[in-house]
């Protein structure tokens, strides 16, 4: 008990001192320049690649343009050997498109009209193929019908400008027919999500005539989708051989309700009414046929 004592007793006498020899201590090291921070490196001491760093590790700002001088890149971002093209918009694709084929039953006899068109290229260039027409199942047998071969040119982020040759023969009483066109259009969606086409021709013996679809899809549901259509043509001078009269020759509106069981395969429905104007309804008349029509319209819409 005595020996803790005294040990207790030694260790309170000898605290006062050895508090201040570890204060000196600290004072003298605090005090002595060799125990003081280094500075700071300079700039031009640092390494390369922490020489394009800002404060706290952060990216150097982006170079700025001035006016006659070249922006230069920074060196981390140069392109590397082996790295892929940034933008692959060079690719070709392809489409085909039976935007209508169709069963027609009217109070004469019942026809078969199609229409159509496929393309192939890229974003910006492609080749357009289009056809389109009718064939009566009446006794007669009688039809028209057209092909297209374009080059198209996308001249804003919705439109191509489409240029190229038509074909277009007709058949049925009498001798067949035939004849040629260079054709000039545009193709596209316009503001509302209307799709159109359009198109001038200039026909081998110098007559000029043009054409306007123009459809919009009103979806129902994600299937069920509602599409009103409306085509009409005109011409700047008289083609009888075609049934073709000067000024508006007809305007066809049509209302067709699809279901699509794919995407690409869609069963239709639907009513159109066409009427014929002006010389082409007096050009009509003679031949006899018929120029205002009512028929109820069944058939299949198919892409791919």
């Amino acid at each position: 008990m005595n020996r803790f004592a005294f040990a207790a007793a030694a260790m309170l006498a000898t605290a006062p001192a050895m508090a201040q020899e570890a204060a000196n201590t600290s004072t003298d090291e605090m005090t002595d320049p060799k125990v003081q921070e280094a500075p700071p490196p300079a700039p031009d001491a640092m390494p390369a690649d922490m020489s394009a760093m800002g404060t706290m590790g952060e990216p150097a700002a982006a170079p700025v343009a001035v006016a006659g001088e070249p922006v230069t890149t920074l060196h981390n971002l140069k392109p590397q050997p082996g790295w892929p093209s940034p933008t692959a918009d060079d690719a070709p694709y392809s489409l085909v498109l039976l935007d209508l084929l169709e069963y027609r039953e009217s109070a004469g006899a019942g026809s078969l009209r199609w229409d159509g068109f496929g393309w192939l290229g890229g974003d910006y260039n492609r080749i357009w193929v289009k056809s389109e027409g009718t064939q009566s199942l009446g006794s007669g047998g009688g039809g028209e019908g057209e092909a297209q071969l374009l080059y198209g040119r996308l001249i804003t982020p919705f439109f191509d400008l489409q240029a190229g040759a038509r074909f277009a023969t007709r058949w049925g009483n009498g001798p067949d027919l035939s004849r040629g066109y260079a054709v000039l259009g545009v193709q596209g969606l316009s503001p509302y999500r209307f799709e159109i086409e359009s198109a001038l021709f200039l026909s081998t013996k110098g007559q000029i005539s043009g054409r306007l679809t123009a459809s919009y899809d009103q979806l129902l549901t994600q299937r069920l989708i509602l599409q009103p259509r409306i085509d009409t043509s005109f011409a700047l001078q008289k083609d009888e051989a075609f049934g073709v009269g000067s000024g508006l020759n007809d305007i066809e509106v049509g209302l067709r309700a699809r279901y699509e069981i794919r995407r690409e395969f869609a069963p239709y429905i639907g009513i159109t009414h066409r009427r014929s104007f002006g010389s082409t309804r007096r050009i009509l008349q003679a031949e006899g046929e018929r120029t205002r029509q009512t028929s109820i319209v069944a058939g299949v819409r198919v892409w791919f």
